[in-house]
């Protein structure tokens, strides 16, 4: 097929790719994650005529076994390419002819499949990219196809390690639809939509053309909105104009980002060795949604948990790696202090203050910023939760960033925005210790740079890092559905707060942390942490554990939460051999075997790993506990008890089931415990298998310290249903400390403020707790008859015996 120089020119290229280029393809492993049928033949399409491109493909095919594309197609016994450039190459002496000598290809491939219905050839559209600075405001821009044979090659000398090459999702001839249209007209079509397809993907890489800095926030300062809020705090504060103004840039200057790719580029090299360094691996999964918005033109917010300061650099790390641009990420002020704050504003990191309260020129700086950013086309991040989780659960979304971005799209900027949640998950949390310390009362240390080389210099064995991209949330779609009349909010500033805006923001904020929950990562971790949690002393048998990874492994396979969490595929000894290695538990052995425990210092820190997936866990647990607790129960019976208690569970672990779907996840959990002879199906009712009673109860025990917080609360509620917030808050805290070291609770956050006041929040909001006095107390006694059986006598005495209002009436 080809000459024999061909092949010459084709090895030299080869050996000049072997020496200098390190290509890394996007997705990470593109048989899996897109699905390929190497089984198939395979075109190759390419955006221009490259040989360096497609001996950098080729490299990677031969490495992930897909077909040479140097190797032709045989069709009815003719010999086809397997690649074809649907452009010309840049430079003076490239031929017009590359076009029509693709569109001739790609006829010949309609036309072969219009004559033998048996042929499925997939094509299969690839690109290469070396390096990814964008261009920047006031240079001459490059043009969208890569420079020329020369400059390539010193391309190849410069960014070979920066190389990445872009698989994306195969379209079968056998799904064009060719009917009377004629074949040459056809295939001009795919060419073209190749083509776009191809510049887009450029631009979903590359980004926007980045600014000028100072220019830029000089232009802002003309901005209307940003001009009245001059005048009115050179009015309020008594001071001339040139002064607000200067109070103006001045904030300006501290929020604001000073992207650089050099610096990107850097980060990148470090991250690298850093992560190879102190992890096992990254593991990223759902990231091809997140591409395709980017290439449709799509706005992107990304919307992440908040576990750790690792976050900021792993979510920028992993987008890059993705082919995606780094996002502009709204920062604490907390960390612009040196060096970090002006490697974190060159990363994209812009500054924001804990409180916006009282400083309506600051509100007003912040606001116009953060819509330039969306004006200008940068994807933004920000966490929703404010601050870390100390706890490892979520916590209560902060809404004013959030209601922020809607009021950008009320200016009536054209360019759709979507929502990204993001879970973001760790074997080993840095700061887990730390937020131990902090919820027994210590006080939150400043971060400085002496603290950070401390942290780093003591990383090991930090296991694998997750981030699952969770369901993309269009939110032009959101308002259609929720507020339909939304457009005609639409003006110029994008400053007024219309009545429908609170609410629908609130919404909006807890539908994203529903959706972060459905990306969870289930690891060897947060398993092992779970279980030995829940078990007695905290302590079993290597034998009873790893039996019991594998209950829970076969309960969330058989009864996925959503089909977005992600679940190892290793045997639960492979996963406990894991856990075991990264020394967070207690390992003796004696003669029967080896014995798993956690001390109570590492029961505390394990809470967090445990908390992270907890929500997965809830329902199943409270199922086995109510089976456990009345052995002889039909399922409607248990659904209509987890009914009850499932609003107030909803609320704290952001679960995102309606009532249908409630339904249905109970009899499916009701089904596999069945299944997993757990519990027998006797008679229309439920009863225990006292053979495998220790595994319902391990089970049983992930729900605890959730049911006996609400038997707090609802003692009290019993007690003096006139309660108020305030009351219930505090004493409750009070019962829950004093409970908690009585009876042995290992977890922080059992008494913590933020969840006691998420669960009297959720209380108010069900109809427990209101004005109404009497009105409340049937609600109040049904749900006490649910939770009091599920209770340990024991237990159940002691609330009742430190209950201060029991003492008040009783005396």
């Amino acid at each position: 097929m080809f000459s024999w120089w061909t092949k010459v020119y084709f090895f030299l290229i080869q050996l000049l790719i072997k020496i200098f280029v390190k290509s890394k393809p996007i997705p990470t492993n593109p048989i899996t994650e897109l699905e390929l049928d190497t089984a198939r033949p395979i075109l190759y399409v390419l955006p221009y005529n490259s040989q360096i491109d497609l001996m950098v493909i080729r490299s990677l095919c031969l490495q992930y076994n897909l077909p040479d594309p140097l190797i032709g197609i045989n069709i009815n016994g003719k010999t086809v390419p397997a690649y074809i450039y649907i452009d010309k190459g840049p430079g003076i002496f490239a031929s017009n002819q590359q076009r029509k000598k693709a569109i001739g290809i790609l006829r010949d491939y309609i036309s072969a499949h219009q004559q033998n219905h048996d042929l499925d050839i997939q094509m299969l559209p690839v690109s290469v990219m070396f390096g990814r600075r964008p261009d920047k405001e006031g240079k001459k821009k490059l043009s969208l196809q890569v420079l020329g044979a020369t400059s390539k090659f010193l391309k190849i000398i410069t960014s070979g390690r920066d190389c990445y090459t872009r698989f994306s999702r195969t379209v079968s001839f056998k799904d064009i639809h060719v009917d009377k249209q004629d074949l040459s007209v056809l295939a001009h079509k795919l060419a073209r939509v190749a083509r776009i397809h191809f510049s887009k993907q450029r631009m979903a890489s590359i980004g926007p053309t980045l600014p000028v800095r100072q220019a830029m926030l000089n232009n802002l300062l003309k901005k209307q909105a940003l001009s009245e809020a001059i005048r009115e705090e050179a009015k309020s504060k008594n001071i001339t104009l040139d002064k607000a103004k200067k109070n103006a840039l001045a904030n300006l200057n501290e929020i604001a980002a000073n992207f650089s790719y050099h610096m990107l580029r850097v980060t990148d090299f470090v991250l690298t060795w850093a992560w190879n360094r102190l992890y096992q691996g990254l593991k990223v999964t759902n990231a091809d949604p997140v591409r395709e918005l980017a290439q449709n033109g799509q706005e992107i917010v990304y919307v992440p948990c908040h576990r750790s300061h690792m976050d900021y650099l792993l979510l920028s790390y992993v987008l890059y790696r993705q082919g995606l641009v780094p996002p502009h990420i709204a920062a604490g002020i907390n960390l612009n202090f040196w060096p970090a704050g002006p490697i974190f504003r060159r990363l994209g990191a812009f500054f924001i203050r804990r409180s916006f309260r009282g400083n309506k020129l600051y509100t007003s700086v912040f606001r116009e910023y953060l819509a330039e950013l969306f004006i200008r086309g940068y994807a933004v991040e920000y966490f929703i939760e404010g601050g870390r989780s100390r706890t490892g659960r979520l916590l209560d979304p902060k809404t004013g960033m959030l209601m922020m971005t809607i009021q950008t799209l009320l200016r009536g900027d054209a360019r759709p925005i979507a929502i990204v949640p993001v879970y973001i998950g760790y074997e080993h949390v840095l700061e887990v210790a730390t937020y131990a310390n902090e919820l027994r009362g210590a006080k939150k240390e400043k971060e400085s740079l002496w603290r950070t080389i401390k942290a780093f210099l003591k990383l090991k064995k930090l296991g694998f890092g997750y981030v699952n991209f969770g369901q993309p949330i269009p939110l032009n779609q959101f308002l259609n559905q929720h507020v339909p009349e939304w457009r005609d909010a639409i003006e110029p500033t994008g400053t007024q707060r219309p009545q429908w805006l609170t609410p629908t923001t609130n919404l909006l904020a807890n539908k994203i942390m529903e959706h972060i929950n459905s990306s969870a990562a289930i690891n060897a971790m947060n398993l092992c942490c779970s279980i030995l949690l829940a078990a007695d002393q905290r302590a079993l048998t290597k034998i009873r554990l790893v039996e019991h990874i594998d209950y829970l492994l076969k309960l969330l396979k058989k009864v996925p939460y959503s089909n977005l969490i992600t679940i190892p595929d290793q045997t639960p000894e492979e996963l406990f051999e894991h856990a075991k290695d990264m020394g967070k538990f207690i390992i003796t052995t004696d003669k029967v075997g080896e014995m798993v425990g956690l001390t109570t210092e590492q029961a505390v820190l394990m809470t967090y790993y445990r908390n992270n997936i907890q929500h997965l866990l809830i329902i199943p647990a409270i199922v086995a506990r109510i089976v456990l607790k009345h052995n002889h129960i039909s399922s409607d019976e248990i659904l209509e008890q987890v009914k009850c208690l499932f609003p107030l569970i909803k609320s704290e672990l952001f679960l995102y089931h309606n009532d249908e779907q409630l339904t249905e996840y109970v009899h499916q959990i009701i089904a596999t415990y069945i299944d997993l002879n757990l519990i027998n199906d006797s008679t229309d009712k439920l009863v225990v298998n006292y053979l495998k009673i220790s595994g319902l109860q391990l089970l049983a025990s992930s729900s605890r310290d959730t049911l006996q917080r609400y038997a707090i609360a609802f003692s009290l509620l019993q007690k003096d249903p006139t309660i108020s917030r305030a009351t219930l808050e505090k004493e409750g805290r009070l019962i829950a400390e004093r409970l908690s070291v009585l009876h042995g609770i290992n977890s922080p956050e059992f008494f913590d403020k933020g969840v006691f006041s998420t669960l009297v929040a959720s209380l108010r909001e069900q109809g427990y707790l209101d004005d109404q006095g009497d009105e409340n107390v049937p609600k109040i006694e049904k749900m006490n008859e649910i939770l009091k059986p599920l209770i340990t006598t024991r237990v159940m005495q002691t609330i009742d015996e430190i209950n201060p209002l029991a003492k008040q009436s009783n005396s």
